[in-house]
């Protein structure tokens, strides 16, 4: 009867062996079949290697549990090769062979094998027994005195039980879970555990939980928000099930960090354990067991705890040294405050603070009487240590240190034990490091360029901003505040907070708000600042001395949120300028919660983000100051306002085309020339730019200087053709439509004309009749002879008169035009509308003459003569 499964698939490629290997041993150790593990992982290797690396073809695995045993199917998908057969003799074949052994080792491991065929791939399997053991046995440890055992924080051990669905949503919540956290269970259940689960977000190295809770098994450590905002290590280790409706779930049982032996499941035994007298078993083996070899966080924790129980200390802590070996930094502890410790940097070379005894063993009897010479036991209580150098061909990769609350409690020969074990771990832990630093470049990479496609996809100052910060929370930082600088004169700015917690926000930025902005020096690199944790420390205080004072039942109420402040900001801080052509145009501050530490690796990709975000954030400032200055040029090309006509109905609508409205060559006027008379008039400049800027403004501008001189039509666009010309090589062709206005007595208007290469003004009659209202006349800007002449049109009561650009008849849809006779067409619709209405009726029909936006700017003028009303 099969009780568990688990099943993989690995691809065709050597390192997909490795990871069957685990993926075997993890899934055997998870349901405690530890004694049968060295052979599976053995046979799972060989079957695999067979079908990924000779067959070239992707392996599935499957492990079974059955009553009695474990099964292992491992199937490819190359069912034409043949199974080898027995001879008549013994021998199966040549056993140097480099491949075909899997099935010799079948025979000789194995309780049971066989091969399977279908059409589309082969399986080999292979059942292994379980040894006869007592009931409930599953591991068991020696004696141990009572000062040996761990130590718990409480009288009373709280594992936290905390049960997660399909979703990833908190589905149960024990009553240690809240005493542990500090939420009850209504403020967890149904919400997402993301927002409670600290979890690494370093790019490219790691599983986010989600990932993790998806395995059948997974142990390790991360962090849990407490509801006051403190992040607590825990020890963690999920168990993925099924209830019994077949629905899966994962059971996360939880213990603080330091007391991970509760529920930390025991390292397998070493080879020399199993009683062989003949196998002999590798020093590392026995020091630190058998972590997966791209897991460089586990081997330093087993490092440092083993490191601790050979000497028999209270506390151990091994750091890696940078590329240059100039800074160590904290990657692994046990009995240290790990949370506030992890990623701290010191410098290696003698003097005040730094780590002196770095390249050398070196034993220190009294800490005490060398005050800083470990800077990481600095208020610790430890009194006397051991360390000792990790090296690799002669160069310093990093240091191991085990430490006691009592004074002189080390010698020589305990320090030449620990070198012994530092020795044969270092290649090891190099190795991992080199890997680890790999698959971070290769995440780094990934992430920037994603990055620098977000950052250019948008020009928006505010967008930019907004997007720089959510590029580094969570995944650089625990929070993040952008300040900006106007110019070489002004302080900066805070212009965008972005916390991890939402809720935390506006605590961040009040506080933010009360203190200095940092300095705006232009250093590359990131740089400390202590600003906010020190001010957040010092307003937690206040509050709750204020608190204290009061004595009231509320005693406490209004420290809760001080607190949390302090706690998410009260780690390192670091300032990063944002540096564009040579001017500091902002600094990007990255932050983290209390007592946790920037790793230098993140640190260098913030470096490198934030050049991107700084060449980004000033190229939508530039954008933004053009669109500023081409919107402004835009409007100072069109009338402040219209003239009020008596008995006429006047309405305008101008639309400009492109991104940012960049100043086009349409315009119109309407402006009084004389007592009863009004100038209006329509035009296009060829193209866009400054050069259609200047010939726009200089066609409205000479036109009213040149019609309030008492000329004609003609006369104006005469002169004003002249002017255009005079330009030289800025000149650009100008379409115009100038005409003149005069209500009359009897209720209609006269109006006078001149169409110069413009799309003809359209009549609309009271019986829905529509009619050109002036013929087609030369162009301006062209040549120097143009016999103008006007045109003379009355408007009866009722009648309007259209006048239009010709983004308006030059409106396309694939092959189809607007085109006059469509816009004339529209407005015998118009019969009986006011002359707003009538505009709006034409932009109407013009937007939804094509799917795309408008590629040309538009402008309509519509004049009605109303009817007389009674």
């Amino acid at each position: 009867m099969i009780t568990a499964r688990a099943a993989a698939t690995f691809d065709p490629e050597g390192r997909s062996v490795a990871a069957a290997r685990a993926f075997v041993r993890d899934t055997l150790q998870g349901w405690g079949c530890s004694d049968v593990v060295d052979d599976a992982v053995v046979l799972t290797s060989e079957l695999v290697t067979n079908a990924v690396v000779h067959a070239g073809t992707a392996a599935d695995v499957r492990c079974l549990r059955t009553d009695d045993g474990v099964r292992i199917e491992v199937a490819d998908r190359y069912p034409e090769r043949e199974v080898p057969v027995q001879a008549t003799g013994p021998s199966f074949g040549n056993l140097d062979s480099e491949h075909g052994r899997g099935l010799l080792l079948c025979a000789a491991l194995a309780s049971r094998w066989g091969v399977e065929y279908t059409p589309s791939y082969k399986q080999v399997w292979f059942q292994l027994d379980m040894p006869e053991r007592a009931v409930g046995t599953r591991s068991a440890g020696p004696a141990l005195p009572t000062a040996l055992l761990p130590a718990a924080e409480e009288d009373r051990v709280r594992v936290a039980v905390v049960q997660v669905d399909q979703a990833a949503t908190v589905a149960g919540w024990n009553e240690d879970a809240t005493a542990l956290f500090g939420y009850p269970p209504e403020q967890t259940l149904g919400k997402p555990v993301t927002e409670f689960a600290a979890w690494p977000h370093t790019p490219g190295i790691s599983m986010g939980i989600v990932e993790a809770l998806q395995l059948s098994r997974w142990e390790g450590s991360y962090g849990i928000r407490r509801s006051d905002g403190r992040v607590i290590p825990v020890y963690a280790s999920h168990l993925r099930v099924r209830d019994t409706h077949g629905e899966p779930s994962t059971v996360c049982l939880l213990v603080r960090d330091s007391e991970r032996a509760v529920i930390q499941t025991p390292p397998r035994q070493s080879a020399n354990d199993n009683g062989g007298e003949n196998r002999t078993a590798d020093p590392f083996e026995v020091f630190i067991g058998s972590p997966a070899p791209d897991d460089l966080d586990g081997l330093l924790q087993r490092t440092v705890e083993r490191s601790r129980d050979m000497l028999d200390a209270d506390a151990a802590f091994l750091l890696l040294a940078t590329d240059d070996e100039t800074e160590l930094e904290v990657r692994a502890t046990t009995g240290l405050p790990s949370a506030r410790q992890r990623f701290a940097r010191v410098p290696v070379e003698a003097g005040t603070g730094r780590y002196g005894s770095a390249r050398l063993p070196a034993v220190h009897d009294d800490l005490g009487a060398v005050p800083g010479a470990v800077p990481l036991l600095a208020g610790t209580g430890m009194r006397s240590v051991v360390t000792v150098p990790l090296k690799v061909e002669g160069r310093l990769t990093g240091s191991l240190g085990v430490a006691s609350e009592a004074p002189g409690r080390y010698s020589n020969e305990q320090a030449l034990r620990l070198q012994f074990a530092a020795d044969r771990i270092a290649l090891a832990v190099e190795s991992a490091r080199l890997g680890e630093l790999e698959r971070l470049r290769r995440g780094s990479l990934s992430f920037l360029v994603e990055a620098s496609d977000l950052l250019a996809g948008t020009l928006d100052r505010d967008q930019t901003l907004a997007l720089m910060a959510q590029m580094t929370v969570p995944t650089l930082a625990t929070w993040c505040a952008v300040y900006t600088i106007a110019d070489q004169a002004s302080e900066p700015e805070l212009s965008f907070v972005l916390h991890e917690d939402e809720e935390r926000i506006d605590g961040l930025k009040s506080l933010l708000t009360k203190i200095n902005p940092p300095e705006p020096v232009p250093t590359p690199g990131a740089r400390l600042w202590t600003a906010p944790a020190d001010a957040a420390h010092q307003s937690a205080l206040r509050s709750s001395m204020r608190e204290l004072a009061s004595g009231s039942a509320t005693a406490g109420a209004g420290v809760g949120p001080s607190l949390a402040t302090a706690a998410a900001v009260g780690g390192e801080t670091v300032v990063l300028p944002l540096v564009a052509r040579n001017r500091v145009i902002g600094l990007l501050t990255l932050g983290k919660p209390s007592d946790d530490h920037f790793r230098q690796e993140i640190l260098e990709l913030a470096e490198d983000l934030s050049r991107r975000a700084a060449l980004a954030l000033d190229n939508a400032r530039l954008y933004s100051e053009r669109t500023a200055i081409s919107q402004s040029l835009q409007r100072s090309l069109l009338p402040p306002e219209l003239p009020v006509i008596p008995g006429v109905e006047v309405e305008v609508i101008y639309r400009a085309a492109g991104e940012g409205n960049e100043v086009g060559g349409d315009f119109y006027d309407l402006f009084p020339i004389t007592d009863g008379t009004y100038g209006f008039a329509i035009g296009d400049v060829c193209g866009t730019g400054p050069e259609a800027a200047a010939v726009t403004g200089l066609a409205r501008h000479a036109l009213r200087l040149l019609a309030r001189e008492g000329l004609g039509g003609p006369a104006v666009l005469e002169r004003l053709n002249a002017a255009i010309l005079d330009e030289g090589p800025r000149s650009r062709f100008l379409t115009l439509l100038y005409g003149e206005l005069r209500p009359q007595d009897d209720g209609s208007a006269k109006l006078t004309m001149v169409c110069a290469g413009h799309p003809l003004p359209l009549r609309l009659r009271q019986d829905g009749s529509v009619e050109p209202a002036a013929e087609p006349q030369t162009l301006l800007g062209v040549m120097d002879d143009l016999g103008l002449y006007e045109q003379t049109v009355t408007l009866d009561p009722g009648d309007v008169l259209l006048c239009v650009t010709d983004g308006v008849t030059e409106r396309r849809e694939g092959s189809r035009m607007l085109g006059d006779d469509g816009l004339a067409e529209v407005l015998a619709t118009c019969t009986g509308l006011t002359a707003g209405a009538v505009a709006a009726r034409i932009l109407r029909a013009v937007e939804r003459f094509a799917a795309a936006p408008a590629s040309d700017d538009m402008a309509i003028l519509a004049l009605r003569v109303p009817e007389p009303q009674g």
